[in-house]
């Protein structure tokens, strides 16, 4: 059985199909690439994964079990993350702040040590954001207000959050979108890093497709809300309906 399993998912936005029977099959431990023009879709699958959209017909599931119909903070709690293609940061928090709200679905309550003034909990969360402080190199940050730090700590912020959650699904959307030359090529040894440290399944949404084919174990690509084609990333941008739908040629 594949960690993640997307079945048949539609959804329409007025007289706009979406998504119109999308599926495919993650393995664990697999770094996916989902491709296509904008407008095709790939923002929509990533959100009905996470629950933040409600499909009109299909399925998603994780471990076997649907994760269609629960809240995305239910989903987060199984161990389904996500970045977002615009930041969804607390601006005016610490770097440190926002990364120890990604712990906030692992904390325990504990009424007995919040009456004693205990800290055991918060010192247990706090070890791992200080590992990811440490993996993303965002100790000079840490203390800074999200909105003062540059575009790219901020994108850097945004993942490292996401890890806080210790997923084993992290869905990417456009991770490296508005980076320079320099970070993009960071960002993408971090993701691969990510794999290895962390055993997480990876799916990403990119449009920089050199670095999507050099970070990809397979690739799916979806026009118009259909997937188009599939397979590694060589087969998929070779594939005639992937030319089409970029150059808009035959």
């Amino acid at each position: 059985m594949s960690l993640l399993q997307v079945d048949g998912l539609s959804i329409s936005f007025g007289g706009i199909q979406a998504l119109n029977g999308v599926g495919v099959n993650v393995e664990k431990e697999e770094i996916l690439a989902v491709i296509g023009p904008n407008g095709s879709g790939k923002t929509s699958m990533f959100n009905c994964i996470t629950g933040v959209y409600h499909p009109n017909s299909g399925n998603v599931l994780f471990r076997g079990e649907s994760l269609i119909g629960l809240s995305p903070d239910s989903i987060a709690r199984k161990g389904v993350a996500r970045t977002f293609q615009n930041l969804r940061l607390f601006m005016h928090m610490t770097v440190l702040n926002n990364l120890m709200l990604g712990r906030h679905v692992q904390f325990k309550k504990n009424p007995l040590s919040a009456f004693l003034r205990l800290r055991r909990e918060e010192l247990k969360h706090r070890k791992v954001v200080e590992e990811i402080i440490d993996f993303l190199d965002l100790h000079p940050y840490r203390h800074s207000l999200v909105a003062d730090c540059p575009y790219g700590v901020q994108k850097r912020v945004e993942m490292g959050r996401a890890l806080a959650l210790e997923p084993e699904v992290l869905l990417l959307d456009e991770p490296i979108s508005g980076l320079t030359s320099e970070e993009k090529e960071e960002t993408a040894y971090r993701i691969t890093e990510i794999r290895g440290r962390y055993k997480t399944t990876i799916l990403i949404v990119e449009h920089d497709l050199k670095i999507a084919s050099r970070l990809a174990d397979r690739m799916i690509a979806l026009d118009y809300g259909k997937k188009v084609a599939e397979g590694s990333p060589e087969e998929v941008q070779k594939a005639p309906e992937v030319i089409k739908a970029y150059m808009g040629v035959d």
